[in-house]
């Protein structure tokens, strides 16, 4: 029986990690993001005045939120609860693994899942969707409890790690299509990456050295990443173990360097959390034999390693135009057109859940037989088989919902999908079970980053003066950041902003007077060092639509600026805080209300609550969850040091 016991604990104590890098870096801008002075308040959501029933709430909108009353707080507050609970229990399954049980990794997601129902335009992003996905599929994995001295992997434990590697092949592949199936020319000329550092939300220093890498090696570059989600995911699912151990060596290189280009928050880490699901308890133990039969079966599996990827590399030269020009460099370009990209994505995802049904119903049968064969004592085979059976048709299920998501890829296969599974599919949507992927879809910025910049003035005829994010692009001289895995929820809705109108995102109007009105907890959000209105918050508000671009290797080293710009068109009028569309809207949407609040009647608590907070709120965020994590490193190295100690 292939052994996973030590490579599922590694993961589900990844994902302990995981759990602490979301949980603190939601906490530590609630005041500024939900707040009751905030930019969209969680109150909008939620009526705690309400006398209706509360099974009846809870079924209206399904969170924890709802039980602010009987702990005597408000909203904001349990906001507070809710994400310091999901910071503690995932720090403590981080630093001990009998803490990485089916009972915890429940209240995470439970804990975050009701965090999610009010994040609202904030939490609209596919790596809360991914973590909600991956973090129930953990309920499953964890151990119901944790057994010291069990070194034997439970049958179970295949089939329930089997689901991790289809999310993962999901994930990857849905990248991979929707990038050719968008018909996005930058993407099919093998441009992207000559745009993708520049115009990316948040980019890291070593964005800026890798858009100036030469044009040919970054549209080989692009060839490879395209090889990486299109093809490679089929090989997840490979019989050969040394196929899927390379499959998983380039997964994370892809990985590792997108976090070296670009401050994704915990996705890239959540990515290569579950790429762990390619390995099993061989891979850290290796065992060596003098059997020669094993050797000829080694050498067999070498080559026929070797043989696979052979065939990739020969494919990518065929269909991508590779040649080796006269001066050393790669020329590439795409050889197949969309249509026959279209004949063969109809083919070829068919194929796919073929290959994943295959896979599932290998490892199920094998399960079941390790059940029997395996496990000793009558009582203890009828006992582990039945474990098995219902971890086998939980999985099933799963993987069946999953094909509802996955067949969108493709519109004729969506059309094919069984109306009944697609019925049951919809009634658990929104717990966001399974999903539909697809980074990057089509590259903007082509031209240049579009950048909202927003201004205030105490006279309508200025001067203006700009206010400065965090992390976002703004002042062309302003270094770029290194700031994953914690993530700006402001800045980075900025980014979405600056692709549409202000009448496309509403929460903007919120932002612009929480500015006028001077609210500290917005400004906590941006810049306050370089705020130009610390003392007394501006008479009036515009933002201007401006276009950035890199400088060039000159004028960076000469300048030291990273940016230049150009202003291309005002993005919203001058407002002032008492201008009546805007107090109006704001009043319609809830954000400015004559009602008083929620009462909070805890005291004790709420003190402990503004205690922590004001301790928390004076670390930089990404330096205060690197410093929990190296705390938690720490912690379980002094722990794993102290057991072998007393061993001896």
């Amino acid at each position: 029986m292939t052994q996973v016991r030590y490579t599922r604990n590694l993961f589900l104590r990844g994902m302990c990690i995981i759990y602490v890098f979301a949980f603190l870096s939601f906490y530590i801008q609630i005041p500024g993001l939900y707040g009751d002075n905030g930019i969209l308040p969680v109150r909008t959501q939620l009526d705690l005045k309400s006398r209706a029933p509360l099974l009846h709430k809870l079924k209206q909108k399904p969170t924890l939120l709802w039980f602010a009353p009987y702990l005597g707080l408000n909203l904001e507050y349990m906001l507070d609860v809710l994400s310091l609970s999901g910071v503690v229990l995932s720090f403590i399954g981080f630093i001990s693994q009998r803490f990485c049980t089916t009972l915890v990794f429940a209240l995470l997601w439970s804990l975050y899942y009701s965090l999610y129902q009010v994040g609202q335009t904030f939490m609209w992003f596919q790596w809360d969707v991914l973590l909600l996905e991956t973090g129930f599929l953990c309920i499953l994995v964890a151990p119901f409890w944790y057994s010291r001295n069990g070194k034997i992997s439970k049958p179970s434990d295949a089939v329930t790690f089997w689901i991790i590697r289809w999310l993962l092949f999901r994930l990857m592949f849905s990248s991979g299509v929707v990038k050719l199936t968008s018909g996005c020319p930058i993407w099919w000329k093998l441009d992207a990456l000559s745009v993708h550092f520049e115009s990316q939300c948040i980019p890291t220093p070593l964005a800026w050295y890798a858009h100036h890498l030469p044009t040919w090696f970054l549209r080989f570059t692009t060839v490879v990443v395209n090889v990486v989600e299109l093809v490679i995911p089929f090989l997840f699912f490979f019989p050969n173990r040394k196929v899927r151990i390379i499959a998983f060596y380039t997964q994370i290189f892809l990985q590792i360097n997108i976090i070296a280009t670009g401050n994704y928050s915990f996705f890239n880490f959540l990515t290569i959390c579950l790429c762990i699901s390619l390995l099993d308890d061989q891979f850290f133990y290796k065992k060596k034999s003098k059997n020669d039969s094993h050797n000829l079966v080694k050498y067999l599996s070498t080559i026929l390693c070797i043989l696979v990827y052979a065939g990739i590399l020969y494919e990518t030269y065929v269909y991508y135009n590779l040649e080796i020009t006269d001066n050393w460099t790669i020329q590439s370009n795409i050889a197949f057109t969309q249509e026959q990209f279209d004949h063969v994505l109809f083919r070829a995802m068919p194929v796919s859940i073929y290959i994943g049904e295959a896979s599932l119903d290998i490892t199920a049968v094998n399960a079941i037989i390790n059940s029997l064969i395996t496990v000793k004592g009558v009582r203890n085979k009828i006992i582990t088989t039945l474990i098995t059976g219902l971890y086998t048709v939980a999985v099933c299920s799963i993987f069946a919902l999953s094909i509802v998501p996955y067949a969108t890829l493709h519109q004729s296969h969506n059309a094919t999908v069984p109306a009944r599974l697609r019925q049951i599919q919809g009634k658990v949507d929104h717990l966001r079970l399974v999903n539909s992927y697809g980074l990057f879809r089509r590259m903007t910025g082509a031209d240049g980053r579009p950048e909202v910049i927003i201004e205030g003035s105490n006279s309508v005829e200025g001067p203006w003066k700009e206010y400065e994010f965090l992390y976002k692009p703004g002042n062309v001289n302003n270094s770029l950041p290194f700031v994953a895995p914690h993530q700006p929820r402001l800045d980075w809705q900025m980014w979405f902003a600056a692709l549409g109108t202000y009448h496309q995102n509403p929460w903007l109007m919120s932002l612009a007077y929480r500015l006028l009105s001077g609210q500290p907890e917005v400004l906590a959000l941006m810049n306050n060092v370089e705020n130009p209105f610390r003392e007394k918050p501006p008479k009036y508000i515009k933002a201007s639509l401006y276009r950035y671009h890199y400088t060039s290797w000159s004028q960076q080293w000469n300048k030291q600026a990273w940016w230049t710009r150009e202003k291309i068109e005002e993005y919203f009028p001058i407002f002032s805080h008492d201008h009546p569309p805007l107090i109006e809207y704001l009043t319609r949407m809830k954000i400015i209300q004559d009602k008083p609040a929620f009462k909070v009647t805890n005291e004790p608590l709420k003190l402990l609550l503004d205690s922590i907070r004001s301790i928390i709120c004076k670390i930089e965020a990404s330096f205060l969850l690197w410093g929990v994590y190296t705390a938690g490193c720490a912690i379980t190295m002094t722990s794993y040091s102290t057991s072998i100690l007393k061993r001896k």
